[in-house]
């Protein structure tokens, strides 16, 4: 999506964006963005007839926050970074090729197998991860939250959203969630583990879970350990936003505020 999304916005006048998946056998390494070792691999590439990027900016698209889109135009400077984390934990690498005024090309390397999937593995049903609760969706990016809530609402549940750590407090001072969804990373403002320190100090029992498009960190441990609920790394599919939301709300609040009364007062002496 991110990938598509940067293609259009980088054809302000129109153009043609291909989009081309097949299997490679790199029988050598190649030293193109990254160096890439020989053998297997899906690769998915993505292209688009734009303005293109300087050799300058190709050199830091992959950094957080790091965006050239004009004002009044939409991104938040970590649509590359999540690309890039994406392909990172599957184990994949990244090869990109730009010419100003020419285009971009995006090829993303992803290693193959020929090993089988486990036909025992059991398959998770829809009605697994049914619900009708409230549930708030806390993101600095508005198209993550749009994604959230609709595959939340197709799921049954009632859902608000907010765009930041401090609207999401003021959010939980007058209308209560049974569950929310917060994004680590929000920018401006205060993040994640911080608004969820906020909100239990007014709600020891709210129940929580984390979405973000960064591997899990020390920040991500420690609001866990404050009594936050899984982590779902994006993007997500909806059955995996939907299993842990169900898996949260089924948690039992007693422990669960125990759990966080201790665990809280463990991790502000520490």
């Amino acid at each position: 999506m991110n990938l598509i999304y940067n293609a259009a916005e980088a054809m302000p006048t129109g153009g043609r964006i291909d989009i081309d998946t097949k299997n490679v056998y790199l029988d050598t390494s190649k030293n193109g963005y990254e160096f890439i070792p020989e053998g297997e691999y899906v690769l998915l590439s993505v292209f688009d007839e734009g303005v293109g990027i300087s050799g300058k900016d190709l050199q830091q698209i992959f950094d957080p926050f790091f965006t050239k889109k004009r004002v009044k135009r939409s991104g938040s400077g970590l649509g590359t970074t999540i690309i890039w984390s994406t392909i990172k934990d599957h184990n994949g690498y990244i090869d990109v090729s730009s010419t100003e005024g020419a285009g971009t090309r995006f090829d993303l390397y992803l290693p193959a197998t020929r090993e089988e999937t486990d036909k025992k593995s059991k398959q998770v049903v829809l009605e697994d991860y049914l619900g009708n609760e409230n549930i708030l969706v806390v993101d600095d990016v508005k198209e993550q939250r749009e994604i959230a809530v609709r595959m939340l609402r197709k799921l049954g549940y009632k859902v608000k959203s907010v765009p930041s750590g401090e609207g999401a407090i003021e959010y939980l001072k007058v209308q209560p969630a049974d569950l929310i969804i917060l994004d680590m990373v929000m920018h401006p403002g205060i993040d994640g583990l911080e608004t969820y320190r906020r909100i239990i100090s007014r709600h020891p029992e709210q129940k929580a879970i984390i979405a973000s498009g960064y591997s899990e960190s020390e920040r991500v441990k420690a609001l866990q350990k404050m009594g936050g609920g899984g982590y779902v790394r994006k993007p997500f599919t909806m059955e995996q936003i939907g299993c842990a939301v169900r898996r949260e709300l089924d948690r039992k609040t007693l422990t669960h505020r125990n759990s966080s009364e201790i665990q809280l007062r463990d991790f502000i002496s520490e």
